[in-house]
């Protein structure tokens, strides 16, 4: 089993047809995390409180919890 920290900053690496999150990344942890991997982690697994998940046209997508924090927002 792997070990992984609570991530409070996730960035969308922009790499899908449209500009979509394909991948993400976690300082400390790497880049090019799948979506479906986070989506996991942060939906069943319960990893990184400060993220949810929402989902357009079947898709889903990671990106930070509002709180006023541009910090933690996946693509700014």
């Amino acid at each position: 089993m792997r070990w992984y920290y609570l991530a409070k900053i996730i960035k969308g690496n922009h790499d899908g047809k449209n500009g979509e999150n394909k991948t993400y990344t976690i300082p400390g942890r790497g880049s090019n995390i799948p979506r479906k991997t986070l989506v996991r982690e942060i939906e069943k697994e319960n990893k990184h409180p400060d993220h949810s998940t929402y989902e357009i046209n079947g898709v889903k997508y990671v990106r930070g919890k509002a709180d006023n924090k541009k910090n933690n927002n996946v693509n700014s």
